[in-house]
């Protein structure tokens, strides 16, 4: 049986119980040549001894600074000497089979990379069975959460919460993009993955639990904040024509109205991200200055 090396990289920020309890989920698994790797984020100390507890040949990379998701990543990706490369978000339990099928659809060398079917961990709905294309005025897009009959469909964008790719593929386009910091890295590394001509695939026969924005909460001002100003520059960085689009929408449509659906609720910390992310993005980047 071939099995080659899979190298396991999950990014912890001051969630070791979290961490702990994906790491209980890895250790559970048959799959015989694995090597996890924890990127330590924000961590002054060192909680090795915690990790190997529950998974005893545990790699543990300690990072002084919050060095964001991107980055995080990419520090455990430079460390790997595995042959695939499995990003796992660490609020994620994964099984048996997991493995086994993501490198199998990766024996398809015109593959850049595949995730597998997400599930909310509180009611296993899915959240993730693959996305649409993202639109060059709105510069939103939408999850497909209903997966496909077929074994393998096709989507533009992989999802960062989990997703393998092979060495191979990994030296040919490099690691994710690091101006982002938390939110569309992934987003911005697929369209540069299939840029080099790969197909991105969504595995419909396995599935991953995932607990959701334990990091960042599910509604919180840093959220929206990130989402804003990283929906924007990736936007931006599509090119001229649809970036000018987008700017006129973002800044007509989508400024207002989300500033007034944030008063209605009350929500004045989401109102002044918005505004935050906004002024940086828009205002300093094109025209120079900040307004908020």
């Amino acid at each position: 049986m071939n099995t080659p090396k899979v190298s396991i990289i999950t990014v912890n920020y001051k969630q070791p119980g979290v961490t702990c309890e994906l790491l209980d989920s890895i250790r559970e698994l048959t799959y015989p040549n694995l090597e996890t790797i924890i990127i330590d984020n924000g961590q002054m100390g060192d909680d090795s001894h915690i990790f190997s507890m529950y998974l005893p040949d545990v790699k543990v990379i300690n990072v002084s600074e919050n060095s964001g998701f991107a980055k995080g990543n990419n520090i455990g990706l430079e460390a790997a000497s595995g042959d695939f490369l499995l990003l796992l978000n660490n609020d994620t339990e994964i099984e048996n089979g997991l493995i086994e099928g993501l490198l199998d659809t990766l024996k398809d060398q015109s593959i850049g990379a595949v995730s597998p079917v997400i599930k909310f961990f509180d009611n296993h709905e899915v959240q993730f069975a693959g996305f649409t294309e993202i639109n060059p005025i709105t510069g939103r897009n939408e999850i497909i959460r209903k997966p496909s009959q077929t074994k393998l469909s096709d989507t533009p964008y992989i999802h960062g919460a989990a997703v393998m790719i092979s060495r191979r593929v990994l030296d040919d386009c490099g690691g994710l993009p690091e101006d982002y910091f938390l939110y569309y890295e992934e987003l911005d590394w697929s369209r540069i993955i299939r840029s080099k001509g790969y197909t991105l695939k969504v595995l419909n026969t396995v599935s991953i639990l995932h607990k959701e924005s334990v990091s960042t909460g599910k509604n919180s001002p840093l959220k929206v904040y990130y989402q804003t100003r990283n929906r924007v520059h990736f936007m931006q960085k599509a090119g001229s024509g649809s970036s000018i689009l987008f700017s006129v929408y973002f800044i007509l449509i989508s400024l207002p109205k989300n500033l007034i659906t944030h008063f209605i609720k009350g929500e004045k910390e989401h109102a002044r991200a918005f505004k935050k992310a906004f002024s940086h993005s828009i205002m300093e980047k094109r025209f120079g200055f900040q307004i908020f």
